[in-house]
């Protein structure tokens, strides 16, 4: 296992920064009306991902870490969600939310796979190096 030093070192983090990042530059296409809709909603909910997983990385417990890694995976349920409603509304074709929501499914497992291990004690769950 790599030494893990800090939030930004877990792959999790990492694949959930690459998604709020590819929501924020999707979003730029969305129509001017859908600022404080779909756009605002997509990026806060994209945002809230990583930020979670950063959160409960921090917390003392792993109860609390895997809490806060359940409440991103729900952000990331919500982004699928808009994504979803952004095509079936016409602003974006499935073509283009194909990609990110292949990407969200694998983010999700990662998500899930982590949460199970925090609730196993005798797993060894990465964190900050002394």
């Amino acid at each position: 296992m790599d030494e893990v030093r800090s939030y930004r070192d877990l792959r999790v983090w990492q694949r959930g920064m690459a998604l709020a990042e590819q929501v924020y530059v999707l979003t730029r296409l969305f129509p001017a009306d859908e600022r404080f809709g779909l756009t605002s909603q997509s990026r806060r909910a994209a945002a809230s991902i990583p930020a979670n997983i950063a959160e409960g990385h921090g917390r003392a417990t792993r109860a609390a870490y895997a809490n806060f890694l359940r409440i991103g995976h729900g952000s990331l349920k919500e982004l699928e969600t808009h994504l979803i409603l952004a095509s079936r509304v016409g602003i974006v074709s499935p073509d283009v939310i194909e990609p990110l929501l292949a990407d969200a499914d694998v983010l999700g497992r990662m998500l899930q796979t982590l949460i199970g291990k925090l609730a196993n004690p005798q797993s060894q769950i990465p964190k900050p190096a002394p």
